[in-house]
């Protein structure tokens, strides 16, 4: 783990890197305060300078805001197609986080703020960190996000097909965009052959937070195993799982996208967007070289009983951003030794959908994610 070194006050000072969006330690750290102006925190920044801040927590919060409000100053700018657009539009939205992610707080020894009005966030980052061991430097715009993620966690995200919550741990896709959600809960459930009782078990890979698997569960399958790779999903899902009284129907193991065994149903909704994740956080939304499309499409038939199905929910932004075809996407099922017995449609209902700011608009607003139903040809 990296450590910084600066002077403060003329005494040298040092302490643990961390940045949950890679971001590589600063080489020069200088002191700020009130009377940081935001036009002076961006030009240190653009020069590669990180601030540490040290004046009242708020202010910190309402300078990055001002920072962000200066940054956007630049549009992205528009490509001579999508593609070009949303990477555009990306290159600018990464180099945003990495200016602002450049204004900077020290963590205590126990995950404790010494700021003015901070608030208590020893219970948010020993949730998302672990358990603190030194002081350590983080980004301020990160540690609202650890601050936010708490939140979330605390009251949950409340998901209508289950009657009930779903709380996501910090670094997990958070099910707020529900009509993923609802194709699996609405889409008939295969009847396996020589099964007089419906689907008996179920495989759901790339879990996150398990609400997929607790739907699954809700709907009568009565044994679910849920999968992931990430250590944050596996403990997440686990969490949910219990809460919703469901251990005894639910299995959460891991890592690795398929379990041994065959299923009756197969399901697996990977991050939508085939791009290079640029950190950890990023996994959930994109997919590189659409490797885990390929790893369920690739395994899918040799772990289907008689009569199963897989069902892939995907949306077809990458489509209509230019990042895949729906060619390839038949071609990728055919030669996997699949065929297609029937998709299910949906309409998106987030409010990006409506923002006509939004560079990426005409995409989103013609978005329709599917529910895939796929069977060995």
């Amino acid at each position: 783990m990296a450590t910084v070194h600066w002077t403060e006050s003329g005494t040298p000072r040092s302490a643990r890197w961390h940045s949950e969006s890679a971001t590589p330690p600063p080489a020069r750290v200088v002191v700020a305060d009130d009377r940081t102006k935001a036009d002076t925190a961006c030009r240190l920044a653009r020069e590669g300078a990180a601030l540490l801040w040290r004046g009242d927590f708020h202010n910190g919060r309402h300078l990055l805001q001002a920072m962000g409000r200066r940054l956007d100053r630049v549009p992205p700018g528009t490509g001579d197609s999508p593609a070009e657009t949303f990477h555009l539009h990306r290159r600018a939205r990464g180099r945003r986080a990495r200016l602002l992610g450049r204004l900077l707080v020290l963590l205590e020894d126990d995950h404790s703020l010494n700021l003015r009005r901070a608030p208590d966030v020893r219970l948010a980052c020993a949730e998302a960190y672990g358990t603190p061991r030194e002081p350590t430097l983080v980004p301020l715009r990160e540690l609202l996000g650890v601050i936010g993620a708490h939140e979330w966690r605390r009251k949950g995200v409340p998901v209508p097909a289950l009657g009930a919550r779903i709380h996501p741990h910090y670094g997990v896709f958070s099910p707020v965009r529900g009509e993923y959600v609802d194709l699996v809960a609405r889409a008939p459930l295969p009847a396996p052959a020589g099964s007089r009782t419906g689907a008996r078990t179920a495989f759901d890979l790339g879990t996150g937070t398990g609400v997929l698997a607790a739907v699954l569960a809700r709907r009568g399958i009565g044994r679910v195993v849920a999968t992931d790779i990430s250590p944050r999903a596996l403990a997440c899902a686990r969490d949910n799982v219990r809460r919703l009284g469901l251990a005894g129907q639910v299995e959460v193991t891991g890592p690795a996208l398929y379990p041994d065994g065959r299923a009756d149903l197969v399901v697996c909704n990977p991050p939508w967007l085939p791009a290079r994740p640029a950190s950890v956080l990023d996994q959930g939304v994109y997919d590189q070289d659409g490797a885990m499309l390929r790893d369920f499409l690739g395994g899918l038939a040799g772990h289907l009983r008689p009569g199963g199905e897989g069902w892939l929910v995907l949306s077809d932004l990458a489509e209509r951003l230019g990042l895949r075809t729906r060619r390839d996407l038949r071609a990728a099922i055919a030669a996997a030794g699949l065929r297609v017995a029937g998709r299910i449609d949906t309409r998106p209902r987030h409010p990006r959908a409506r923002d006509a700011a939004d560079p990426l608009h005409a995409a989103r607003s013609a978005e329709v994610t599917s529910l895939w139903r796929l069977t060995p040809a």
